[in-house]
Order: C-alpha cells, then sequence, then structure tokens
C-alpha cells in the first residue's frame, strides 16, 4: 500500500472541491429562481459567475500538479445542497424564505472557505507558490461572498422574516 502523505492528501481535497464547485454551479440557479429578493437573486447570480471561475482556477492547480482535472464525491456538499432545497420547498412563498436560502449560502460559504483555507495552506508547506496565489484569490472571494450574504440578511431578510413572525 502506498504512503498517503500531505501531497496525496493535497490532491484528494482539490477533488472534493472540485465536485463541490460543480455542484455548487448547478444548485445556485434554482436558488436564484426560489428566492423573492431580487438583490438576492442578484447575489446567488453573481456566485454562479465566480464559481465558474473558482472551476477554471482549481483546473490551474491540477495542471501545476501535473494531474487531470476530476472530482470526487463529496457528501458534505450533496448534503448541504440537499438541506438548501429542503428549504426552497418548505417555505416557499414565506416569509422567512430569504433568511432560510441565505443560510443555506453560507452554509456551502463556510465549506468552502474551509476547504480553500485548508488546500492554501498545504500548498504553501508543499512549496506550490503558484497553487498557493490561486486558492488565496479563490478563498478571498469566499469570504466577501460570505460578508455580503451577511449583509442581504441583516438588510432586509432576517428582519422580513421576524416582523412576519
Amino acid at each position: 500500500m502506498a504512503e498517503k502523505t500531505l501531497d496525496k492528501l493535497f490532491y484528494e481535497t482539490l477533488k472534493d472541491i472540485y465536485y463541490a464547485e460543480k455542484k455548487i454551479v448547478k444548485a445556485l440557479p434554482k436558488m436564484a429562481r426560489g428566492a423573492s429578493s431580487e438583490k438576492l437573486k442578484a447575489a446567488f447570480e453573481k456566485h454562479r459567475e465566480e464559481s465558474e471561475e473558482h472551476i477554471a482556477r482549481l483546473q490551474q492547480v491540477f495542471e501545476i500538479l501535473g494531474k487531470r482535472a476530476s472530482g470526487k464525491t463529496c457528501e458534505a456538499i450533496d448534503g448541504i445542497i440537499s438541506e438548501g432545497e429542503e428549504v426552497m420547498e418548505e417555505f416557499k412563498g414565506q416569509p422567512a424564505l430569504d433568511a432560510g436560502l441565505i443560510a443555506s449560502a453560507q452554509a456551502v460559504e463556510h465549506y468552502e472557505i474551509a476547504r480553500y483555507g485548508t488546500l492554501k495552506r498545504w500548498a504553501e508547506l508543499l512549496g506550490m507558490k503558484d497553487a498557493v496565489k490561486i486558492l488565496d484569490q479563490t478563498l478571498s472571494e469566499e469570504m466577501a461572498t460570505d460578508e455580503s450574504l451577511t449583509k442581504l440578511a441583516d438588510a432586509d431578510a432576517n428582519q422580513h422574516a421576524k416582523r412576519a413572525a
């Protein structure tokens, strides 16, 4: 059995986030259609476009490794997306829908932040300077998206959900 080292773990985690990003790109249009706020719809569309760029960047990291870009099933992101779909079904047409969608989107963001932060650190340890730059750019965008979702929640969605209670 081959020894399991950090470079192997890096590669396996890279495949995980690659799969996750592709699933996220498919889920975001559904979330945008489900949202009642135009600002939230626009935020989901913007993040879909960013996620397409994230996929392209991940492909660059695979190239740095000399590997073909491929994903492996990520049960965590599948579960988070499934929970978001449940929110859309259970709260459709209800005052708390957008608050629930934002919470679901932030669960996705927090997963991505954890993955990209870890991959960046490992790339640093492995001496992969080009990968570090690529991963850091995506990590910064994920953190900015999380912050913008918080602002949308605080500015309107959470108060709308609360007022209706």
